[in-house]
């Protein structure tokens, strides 16, 4: 039987240059990859796959064009719309993971509600990193522990990975233990770095809008065929 990992996190990357491959505006990849998101939470979910992961937006992404950003905004706020009835069609929990104070309010407060109304399901964990960098993480949660240790609830002597671990946007969620990256390129990105401390790793030339269920599951057979060792052993 096929090994399947429990939490799978994505780097959704290589929309512009599908687009421009085609002939087409980066924007219309980024639209056609919004579109292939649902596809592929449809595929984990389907295929056991319970905690999925996806970066839709870094820190860094805000230094693009403003017109691309304007659209990925745009695009994101109607994804939010329509993934309430998503959520509750697939009994899908959907949270943000990053510092969303500074997008739009209005995209804030669909993020809340949508988060809100999904809280309460629990076939399928869904995770979007949104204005998120695991630099920007890691600081804020020392920041959360220093305010702590400062009013008296924390001590020094109280801190350890796990109490770490549970300051982070993460926080109640277990570690990837698959994380994919399309479109070629082989770094993080500055993308869950404490979390994937023990993350198998899977590159694919594919770019994401292509990347679908027969791609997922190259990537599940090439985590099912690995050795799984830890401490070196």
């Amino acid at each position: 039987m096929m090994k399947i990992p429990q939490h799978v996190a994505i780097i959704l990357d290589g929309n512009g240059r599908w687009a421009k491959s085609k002939g087409m505006p980066r924007n219309y990849g980024h639209k056609m990859g919004a579109k292939n998101v649902e596809k592929i939470c449809d595929a984990a979910g389907h295929m056991g796959i319970k905690y999925l992961t996806v970066y839709a937006f870094s820190t860094e992404n805000w230094s693009r064009p403003k017109p691309e950003v304007d659209e990925l905004m745009r695009l994101l706020g109607s994804y939010m719309k329509t993934c309430q009835k998503t959520a509750k069609k697939n009994n899908m929990r959907v949270r943000v993971l990053g510092d969303i104070s500074r997008l739009d309010p209005k995209l804030q407060e669909q993020i809340l509600e949508l988060e809100k109304v999904s809280s309460a399901y629990d076939g399928f964990h869904f995770q979007i990193a949104l204005n998120y960098g695991s630099r920007d993480e890691m600081v804020r949660a020392m920041k959360k522990m220093a305010a702590q240790i400062e009013a008296g609830n924390l001590s020094k002597d109280d801190i350890s990975e796990e109490l770490f671990s549970s300051y982070l946007d993460t926080g109640d969620i277990p570690d990837p233990d698959l994380l994919i990256r399309t479109s070629g390129e082989q770094r993080l990105s500055n993308y869950l770095l404490w979390q994937c401390a023990y993350s198998e790793f899977y590159f694919t030339d594919i770019p994401w809008p292509d990347f679908d269920e027969s791609e997922l599951k190259k990537a599940i057979e090439a985590y099912d065929n690995r050795e799984r060792r830890f401490g070196g052993i």
